[in-house]
């Protein structure tokens, strides 16, 4: 019983680095197929989504290319050009019971205007799709609008380049982001969108994806941490803790307003005393001058010398 307590901390059993299995690179999971579920699906399950008003168009020439392809899993497809909306749904013959789910994302990323070629690849099974709402991270609309901006970059270079290094395929439209890729790369995409939103700019993140993928690179460092190596970025928002950053625009102008003022007074005052220094008269001094007093050496005059200089002088 003894022995059995060491083992165990705060209830939860203590795994060793042994235990662990290590999966070997490359490695895919096994899917499913007809073999493995003979008998097909006993309920029913579907899925619809809604779809604006420009998209239709597009979805009318993609649709026959969409009814094919989740055919080939047993699923039914559905466009309904009057209600705006498309819907999916299994059959009895689906024998992947998680397909249905995945044609969800593919009628979501379709109505989200992710093109057909790239929205039919989340059927694969290492492939998974996210929607990030961003209109609710940020209050004011202007600021909304350029801070989507900074997401995508100069002529789409920043955007180009959060693909490169997450493997993700990234659409930025309206009020969400589509993101769409391997599971790692998701998540990575979500943290630098919402960091975007709250003001931290892409390069920062990038940067720090780019020292990751060098690093991992180095067998010797590949299981080590890398926090020492990772840049540090200080963050240089205002501080909210004062209020100021909720201000309406008049009351900013109000205090700046104030705040010239005060500088102004400030200024005054110290001209009012440069010029009242000009009228104190100086200070005298208080040390007197010693005369020299008279010897009585000085008194006497040698005679003789003196007739000699006026002879030279005739």
């Amino acid at each position: 019983m003894a022995d059995f307590t060491k083992d165990k901390k705060w209830g939860k059993k203590k795994i060793e680095k042994e235990d662990l299995l290590e999966v070997p690179e490359g490695w895919k999971e096994p899917g499913i197929s007809k073999e493995d579920n003979p008998h097909g699906m006993l309920a029913e399950s579907s899925f619809a989504t809604l779809f604006p008003k420009y998209r239709e168009k597009y979805l009318r020439e993609c649709w026959p290319l969409v009814k094919k392809v989740l055919g080939d899993y047993s699923l039914k497809a559905e466009l309904d050009v009057v209600e705006g909306s498309m819907s999916v749904a299994t059959t009895r013959k689906t024998w992947d019971p998680y397909i249905i789910v995945k044609a969800r994302d593919l009628i979501k990323l379709l109505a989200r205007s992710v093109p057909y070629e790239q929205a039919i690849r989340v059927l694969e099974d290492d492939v998974a799709c996210d929607i990030i709402k961003i209109a609710s991270l940020v209050r004011n609309k202007e600021r909304f609008v350029k801070r989507r901006q900074r997401l995508i970059g100069p002529n789409g270079s920043t955007l180009k380049a959060i693909e490169l290094l997450t493997g993700c395929y990234v659409m930025v439209q309206g009020n969400t982001v589509s993101a769409l890729g391997p599971y790692k790369g998701l998540r990575e995409v979500r943290k630098i969108v919402e960091d975007t939103m709250k003001n931290i700019h892409p390069i920062y993140n990038i940067k720090t994806l780019m020292i990751k993928r060098e690093l991992a690179k180095d067998p010797e460092l590949k299981n080590e941490s890398w926090e020492r190596f990772l840049p540090k970025f200080k963050s240089k928002n205002i501080k909210l803790a004062s209020g100021e950053y909720f201000l309406k625009s008049s009351h900013k102008k109000a205090r700046v307003e104030a705040e010239k003022k005060e500088k102004q007074k400030l200024k005054e005052e110290k001209r009012k005393e440069k010029r009242s220094q000009s009228f104190v008269p100086p200070k005298e001094s208080s040390v007197v001058p010693k005369k020299k007093l008279k010897t009585s050496d000085d008194s006497k005059v040698n005679v003789e010398e003196l007739k000699k200089k006026i002879k030279k002088a005739q």
